[in-house]
């Protein structure tokens, strides 16, 4: 067989997506070169891989095999690549790490500090859902990756490097902005902003609603904490986030934290990779990096929640 590993990564990605727009998409190539790449590959094996019923794409028989096959190949570069990074050291290194959405606010500026740091190192940030990291995990498409608390039933390694207070923020015109203690119940009929199911900020909050047998009966639905925040600081309704999302917007006093008893929901950020997964010098600089500089960012939330709400932010433990 005449075949390159070009057309096998295509393959692989067509075959891990089935859908030739979403492999086309993720290779930032156009989805005809996509086709063009298949169509090769699969005249050079004589077999067609896919067949297409009504809008949908599967694997053929040889297809499967195949894909099972790319599958590994496709490890054995990455652990290639890996190697010739580890070679390299930090110079010349890549460094690919994902971040859930909120932790992007501050991540950012960790990555500036690092590149400042290692000005060599060639990074590819990617900021995606807690569905999305997962995803890119499960396909070894990333070194690092910085979310909320991993699922248990995935082979991973996370480490908790950072708190992670979720709080209730409001309208600055808010009747209860100052109010001390206000009650859960209090809140029952109030409308709330809230993220995605599956977002792990959501679902942190309906397990603690849930264990506390309190209903929020208006919800409004938003995809990003822009939104909320937005949405929030024009008086739509009171939005749940994490501190670290609105650092800015508290201290400009365009949205404020209401005092609410039993919050902040203590939460923690973790730093993942898949398990098994040698690390480059490079991603292994990042990582040590990051356990080291996050504690810069614990201060500031004190100082912005103020001194009575000092065990929101408090001391961490590593």
């Amino acid at each position: 067989m005449n075949i390159t590993l070009r057309q096998l990564k295509v393959f692989e990605r067509v075959a891990r997506r089935l859908s030739f727009t979403r492999a086309a998409e993720e290779l930032y190539l156009t989805q005809p070169a996509v086709s063009m790449q298949i169509k090769q590959f699969e005249e050079s094996i004589g077999l067609p891989l896919f067949e297409r019923l009504g809008k949908k794409i599967f694997l053929t028989r040889a297809g499967e095999e195949l894909y099972r096959l790319s599958r590994q190949i496709s490890l054995q570069l990455d652990e290639a690549e890996q190697l010739i990074e580890e070679l390299k050291g930090m110079e010349g290194g890549r460094l690919v790490v994902a971040v859930a959405s909120t932790v992007h606010y501050f991540a950012i500026r960790l990555l500036a500090d690092f590149c400042k740091r290692y000005p060599k190192v060639r990074v590819n940030f990617k900021v995606t859902n807690r569905k999305g990291l997962l995803q890119m995990l499960d396909d070894n498409e990333v070194d690092t990756v910085l979310m909320g608390r991993p699922p248990d039933d995935m082979d991973l390694v996370a480490e908790a490097f950072m708190d992670n207070p979720l709080v209730i923020i409001a309208p600055t015109d808010h009747p209860r902005v100052g109010e001390k203690g206000i009650r859960l119940e209090d809140l029952r009929n109030e409308t709330f902003l809230m993220r995605e199911q599956g977002s792990g900020t959501r679902n942190a909050v309906e397990r603690f609603f849930a264990e506390r047998g309190v209903r929020v009966l208006a919800s409004m639905e938003m995809n990003t904490n822009g939104a909320i925040k937005q949405g929030v600081e024009v008086g739509l309704g009171l939005g749940l986030v994490s501190i670290h999302t609105v650092e800015r917007e508290l201290a400009d006093r365009r949205v404020v934290v209401l005092d609410v008893e039993a919050f902040p929901i203590m939460r923690q950020w973790y730093i993942v990779h898949r398990a098994g997964k040698r690390l480059s010098a490079t991603a292994t600089a990042f990582e040590e990096f990051v356990r080291s500089e996050a504690r810069r960012f614990v201060a500031p939330f004190n100082a912005i929640l103020g001194a009575g709400k000092e065990a929101v932010v408090g001391a961490m433990e590593y």
